[in-house]
């Protein structure tokens, strides 16, 4: 059977790959069997603090082994997360940890330059029972938290994890609002979990790939694309805290890292770095990019120079995650000048203002549904049923 949760997506990783390495940082790795149940102790953390099903926990740091243990272990819990842009000031923080009611934030303590639980210390949020500082130590650091659960063999995790549905919130991930205040996007386990299969073996990401994620884990392409794909197709992970194009160029020659998403201009400084230079980017084999224009003479030298056989460009939003991608294959033009066509299980049209459809080549409004669509905004039915009707 297919998993179709998070927590089951990882476990079945975990049984079916238990000593290869699920994840290297800072010198150290890893195996998937190891993951699987450091993040099952942190359920065992969130559990003693009664934090389980229903109940939403933030997440405020760069990308690190600990987010991916925070976010993890707070589905096996049951709870959903809510992850917090890194560049946020603490009146944008405060907002969200209070519409989102968040029990728990799990942050770093500085982060380029900023104290984030100093930022947020004079937010009124009655919902927050704690702060635990990913990179601290001492009572509130992480691995105090982790200690003050009963491990990764607590009974109450097991109850906890097999209670886990499809149907269950898995996240609220709040919009950038940019045409208003940011609206919290609803998404399940079951919605997640198989369109994102679906978008890997699209762009062709695969159990022996090394993956350099440096998305961010507060966004859908670093998160559901990221780490969550990794850790249920077997996927060897690399996570970035910060986009560094010399950093970038140590970790593909010393890693062997194969695959990299990013927007164009991470493609464009790999390529300026290595002017003149002689470095082994062998290894390289899948680009995803896109977000940005993407100009048919820069796939055309990715393939070439940088030694990528595939190289695709997408679509999607917060609201439905992935939506459409190329394909393997297509050329230079097609990847720079389209977004590709629509993920499996995933219908769109474009439409007029009377939602007739348009002819292609017409101007009109992209229309979409499937199984990656939203379950809704949080607390906010008005703009749910503007954005989901009857079809």
């Amino acid at each position: 059977m297919v998993s179709e949760t998070i927590p089951a997506a990882a476990r079945a990783t975990a049984e079916r790959l238990p000593d290869k390495v699920g994840l290297i940082e800072g010198g150290r790795s890893w195996t998937f069997a190891e993951i699987y149940r450091d993040a099952r102790a942190a359920a065992s953390a969130y559990l003693a603090r009664g934090i389980g099903k229903g109940d939403i926990v933030a997440i405020w740091a760069p990308n690190c082994r600990e987010w991916i243990l925070a976010g993890l272990g707070a589905h096996i819990a049951g709870a959903a997360i809510t992850p917090l842009n890194t560049r946020m000031k603490g009146m944008e923080a405060g907002d969200i940890l209070r519409r989102s009611y968040a029990k728990l934030l799990l942050c770093t303590h500085t982060f380029m330059g900023f104290d984030f639980p100093a930022m947020i210390a004079k937010e009124h949020l009655p919902d927050l029972a704690g702060i635990v500082r990913l990179d601290g130590t001492g009572p509130d650091g992480w691995d105090a938290f982790v200690a003050s659960g009963k491990g990764p063999d607590d009974p109450a995790v097991d109850a906890a994890e097999q209670a886990v549905t499809p149907d269950d919130i898995c996240d609220i991930m709040f919009t950038s609002g940019t045409t208003g205040s940011p609206k919290g996007v609803l998404h399940s386990h079951g919605n997640l979990v198989p369109l994102f299969r679906a978008w890997a073996e699209r762009v062709d990401l695969q159990e022996r790939d090394r993956y350099i994620i440096a998305n961010p884990f507060f966004h859908t392409f670093g998160y559901k694309a990221g780490w969550v794909n990794c850790l249920a197709l077997g996927v060897t992970m690399l996570p970035m805290a910060v986009f560094d194009v010399e950093a970038m160029a140590r970790l593909i020659e010393e890693q062997k890292a194969s695959f990299i998403p990013g927007p164009p201009t991470i493609f464009q400084s790999l390529l300026q770095g290595l002017a003149g230079q002689k470095r082994d980017f062998s290894s390289m084999r899948v680009a995803v990019t896109g977000a940005a224009p993407v100009p048919p003479v820069l796939v055309e030298r990715m393939r070439r120079e940088l030694g990528m056989e595939n190289v695709v460009n997408g679509y999607g939003m917060t609201e439905f995650g992935a939506i459409a991608m190329t394909g393997k294959g297509d050329s230079p033009e097609i990847v720079a000048h389209t977004c590709g066509y629509a993920l499996p299980g995933v219908e769109m049209k474009c439409v007029d203002d009377a939602g007739a459809e348009v002819a292609a080549g017409e101007t009109g409004e992209i229309l979409v549904r499937g199984r990656g669509r939203m379950l809704g905004y949080f607390e906010d039915p008005e703009a749910t049923a503007e954005a989901i009707d009857a079809e």
